[in-house]
């Protein structure tokens, strides 16, 4: 069957497959999808920051619990279906995990370090010597290797949101989870890595299913962070069954108001993460012009890293701070700067050292096959 054009130009009928070919594998939808999910996190952290808990609370209590309640299984299904492509192109799982690691620790080491050595000795309320000698600064440094501490010695203590220096690196510990736990799925002997993938997917829902009819209620404010490594989970079967899953906009749409009602239920976020990778993948196929600006950067992570220590910045200058438009005014713009210094000056560089990665990777397989190609010629 021959895909149909729609009225505003689109071709109906395709796979997913067949829609990321058409865009030569680098539809823009996922670039543009990373910075405006990066940037929803920066807003709906404003409100924390400038209010406190308090405020945050009562809008996840209230139908607007959506909105900031999408974002971040938006941001794990993405993650899983790009990912799930880089391990179908390294050829061994050390090289994968390698890759994983370039993106991520550079980048959050700089940022950890400048918190730490930086911004804490201009903010703090302890004089210099009182927090060069604080535990708490050095229990901060296990940043660096992706355990997560949030406070620094006499940083942000008068705050709305008081001494949470970095608050939103509790997804990090996640993020790596999802990494380790697919790879641990791609050594699964017996069967294929499609057929795992199904699997981990239907006894994952099943799993949550139980937990939210008999298990006790979650209690994170947000959403459970297990609930993002699932649907890290998805992203990656929506990207290994591309081929039959269809690009459908009425499919997002429903997915879309399916995420919508879930997430405003009680205990509906355990069935979110499917709808939710099908509607994240459709729109990241998306291939609109890319805003010059942005170039060949990927300003994402480097939004995220720095969003919440520089509004803790701008709330520390005075109460006159404490609005959430006004944070984000006087923030956003530091926020992209610095988002531009990590990937100009850390991750494009900590990135080129895949280049080396991909040696090793060619000369191990070689080394491999020759040992075989030797084993298979002293038993004949």
């Amino acid at each position: 069957m021959t895909p149909q054009a729609s009225p505003s130009g689109l071709k109906t009928g395709l796979s997913l497959e067949q829609r990321l070919s058409a865009t030569r594998g680098r539809p823009s939808g996922f670039d543009l999808l990373r910075v405006v999910l990066a940037t929803s996190v920066v807003v709906w952290h404003t409100v924390v920051v400038s209010y406190g808990i308090g405020i945050q609370d009562a809008i996840l209590a209230s139908r607007l619990r959506f909105a900031p309640a999408l974002i971040l299984p938006m941001f794990f299904a993405l993650s899983g279906f790009l990912v799930a492509g880089s391990l179908q192109r390294t050829r061994t799982l050390v090289v994968f995990l390698g890759l994983r690691i370039l993106r991520i620790f550079p980048a959050l080491a700089v940022e950890t370090t400048l918190s730490a050595l930086v911004l804490g000795p201009l903010l703090t309320s302890f004089s210099l010597q009182e927090y060069f000698s604080s535990p708490q600064l050095y229990t901060y440094l296990w940043n660096l290797v992706g355990y997560v501490h949030l406070e620094l010695p006499g940083v942000f203590w008068t705050n709305p949101h008081p001494a949470v220096v970095n608050g939103q690196l509790w997804t990090v510990p996640y993020e790596l989870e999802c990494y380790v736990l697919l790879a641990a799925l791609a050594l699964i002997p017996f069967f294929s890595f499609r057929r795992i993938i199904l699997l981990a997917v239907i006894f994952g829902q099943l799993a949550f299913a139980w937990r939210a009819i008999f298990g006790a209620a979650y209690t994170d404010s947000l959403i459970p962070g297990r609930v993002l490594v699932f649907s890290f989970v998805a992203g990656v079967a929506v990207y290994v069954y591309r081929q039959v899953i269809p690009w459908n906009r009425g499919l997002a749409l429903g997915t879309f108001l399916l995420s919508v009602i879930l997430l405003n239920v009680h205990g509906g976020a355990y069935f979110v993460a499917v709808p939710v990778a099908y509607l994240t993948v459709y729109v990241g196929l998306l291939n609109p012009k890319k805003p010059r600006f942005l170039g060949d950067g990927d300003y994402s992570y480097g939004i995220f890293l720095y969003g919440y220590p520089i509004q803790q910045a701008i709330a520390s200058l005075g109460t006159w701070t404490h609005s959430w438009y006004l944070n984000l005014l006087l923030s956003f713009p530091i926020i992209v700067l610095f988002a531009m210094l990590s990937w100009h000056g850390v991750e494009k560089h900590a990135l080129k050292l895949r280049h080396p990665l991909a040696k090793w990777d060619a000369a191990w397989l070689k080394w491999g096959s020759l040992n075989k190609a030797q084993v298979t010629e002293t038993g004949s």
